[in-house]
């Protein structure tokens, strides 16, 4: 038995549960953690642990990092559902583990793409997925989640496979959902989309992809990953783009409301001064701080762009 804990966080897992369970069934612990399956996938994983848990969605980070605190062991490893570990990198982590000089391990993942997994040649996205749970924590991200581990890092040998861009469809899915979430990040830190980064986006990040990482050892397989990838660039770029676009939209309708309210007010006055047995100080108060209130947000929002 494998002394180190494995935590995995999945939804609606069913077709690739069992495998990544499977290939770490010899570790000492597994946890768990679900965000509301409606397939079979609790069944499967109850299978091979008892330490199932559900949280409602938080996000990526927010999803792991409640899973990795409730792994009882020192030493923790990442999957997600979808991947698989190789033995090559579990005889890693045992002598990992024995020797006990590094405190985190950087890993190579190979993804299984349009039938067949990346050419060696090519440059593999690398994740520190295995560690020591007390130097490890996720910063707070939607979406691209890695693990900060404050200590040694070493880089292994062996792979994690991935399963989870089988086909055009799936990964184009993942692309719009994962674009959106960036795009949202980025809004929400104030960072904005230009004319110069969705002109240049596009091609800076097929250069990168097809050639700078290699992606040409892997023939028509990588050129239509890398066309994908730019895709996944622009649209996050767009998606940011049209948020701001949306938030000015907002800007301006608040400052349409406010001058509604302000043409109510003024009604409201000359209404009072013809009679002004029925003076209402306080209803023409209140038509007033509303206006001021449209304008105070709007403002802000204005701000902000």
């Amino acid at each position: 038995m494998i002394k180190a804990s494995v935590y995995i966080i999945c939804k609606n897992e069913e077709k690739h549960i069992q495998r990544v369970l499977e290939s770490v069934k010899d570790f000492d612990e597994i946890i768990v953690v679900d965000s509301g399956s409606i397939d079979n996938t609790l069944e499967i994983a109850r299978k091979y642990t008892n330490k199932v848990f559900y949280q409602e969605w938080k996000g990526f980070a927010n999803q792991k990092e409640y899973a990795k605190n409730l792994c009882s062991n020192e030493w923790v490893l990442n999957l997600d559902a979808d991947e698989q570990l190789t033995n090559e990198l579990k005889n890693e982590i045992v002598d990992i583990i024995e020797k006990n000089k590094i405190d985190g391990l950087n890993i190579k993942i190979s993804s299984l793409y349009l039938g067949k997994f990346n050419s060696e040649k090519s440059k593999f996205n690398r994740r520190i997925r295995f560690f020591r749970k007390s130097v490890g924590f996720y910063p707070e991200k939607l979406v691209h989640e890695s693990i900060v581990v404050k200590g040694k890092i070493a880089k292994a040998k062996g792979f994690i496979y991935d399963y989870g861009t089988l086909n055009l469809k799936t990964h184009l899915n993942k692309i719009n959902e994962y674009s959106s979430l960036r795009a949202q990040e980025k809004f929400e830190k104030n960072k904005k989309a230009s004319l110069l980064k969705l002109i240049f986006v596009f091609p800076l990040s097929f250069f990168k992809s097809f050639f700078i990482k290699r992606g040409f050892f892997n023939g028509t397989r990588g050129f239509i990953a890398a066309i994908n990838n730019s895709y996944y660039a622009f649209l996050k770029e767009a998606k940011t783009y049209n948020l701001d676009v949306n938030k000015l939209e907002k800007a301006s309708e608040l400052i349409l409301l406010s001058g509604d309210t302000l043409r109510e007010f003024a009604l409201k006055c000359v209404e009072s001064a013809k009679k002004i047995d029925r003076f209402e100080p306080n209803e023409i108060s209140d038509i007033l701080i509303k206006a001021s209130k449209y304008e105070e947000e709007a403002f802000w929002i204005l701000k902000t762009i």
